[in-house]
């Protein structure tokens, strides 16, 4: 049977990522078994006449880079983290406490993980989770009907007036801009 292997790879964000390392990666002969943000898993060896640097090279031609570092790889998994554990919140609608499912996921103590992230990103790890998710909502709000009590019980917020007020902190704009934004792009 052949050891399967995994590449972390920095950048991965969005379901087209995905699609784009599947392909360029299944070009060079990589049999790849699952794929997701952050992460390859492929059977065997690389292919004979492909070296990690072609594969470094093939990567920063897209703008994704082939990790090593240790701290930098957990790093990386937690972004990875934060970006499943927010698609499950919405999925699901139930709360999700982001401290327990980081270090249930990962083995390790939240106050480390969080310290670790803090070094190497120059942000909190709360930051960046607040971020991700106020990113979520702007998306939501600007391709989707949903109302804004719909997007906040989705995304595990204590309530409505809570997120207006942290979109409002976090990107200087209020949800009508948002909605404004959404009607330009279906009416243009």
């Amino acid at each position: 049977m052949q050891e399967t292997k995994r590449l972390q790879i920095k950048g991965m964000v969005c379901k087209r990522c995905i699609s784009i390392l599947f392909d360029e990666l299944s070009l060079i002969g990589l049999e790849i078994t699952n794929i997701n943000l952050g992460e390859v898993f492929f059977k065997g060896q690389l292919p004979q006449d492909t070296d990690e640097s072609q594969i470094q090279q093939m990567l920063q031609k897209y703008g994704f880079e082939l990790l090593s570092d240790k701290k930098v790889l957990l790093v990386e998994s937690i972004k990875s983290l934060v970006h499943k554990g927010i698609d499950l919140q919405a999925q699901s609608r139930d709360t999700l406490k982001f401290s327990e499912y980081l270090s249930n996921e990962l083995n390790k103590d939240y106050a480390y993980l969080s310290a670790v992230f803090s070094d190497y990103e120059g942000i909190t790890l709360e930051k960046y989770i607040i971020t991700q998710r106020i990113l979520k909502v702007k998306e939501q709000l600007i391709t989707t009907d949903k109302s804004l009590t719909e997007i906040s019980d989705e995304l595990g917020y204590s309530s409505v007036s809570h997120l207006s007020r942290q979109l409002k902190a976090y990107t200087g704009f209020d949800t009508n801009h948002f909605k404004n934004l959404r009607n330009t792009i279906t009416t243009a």
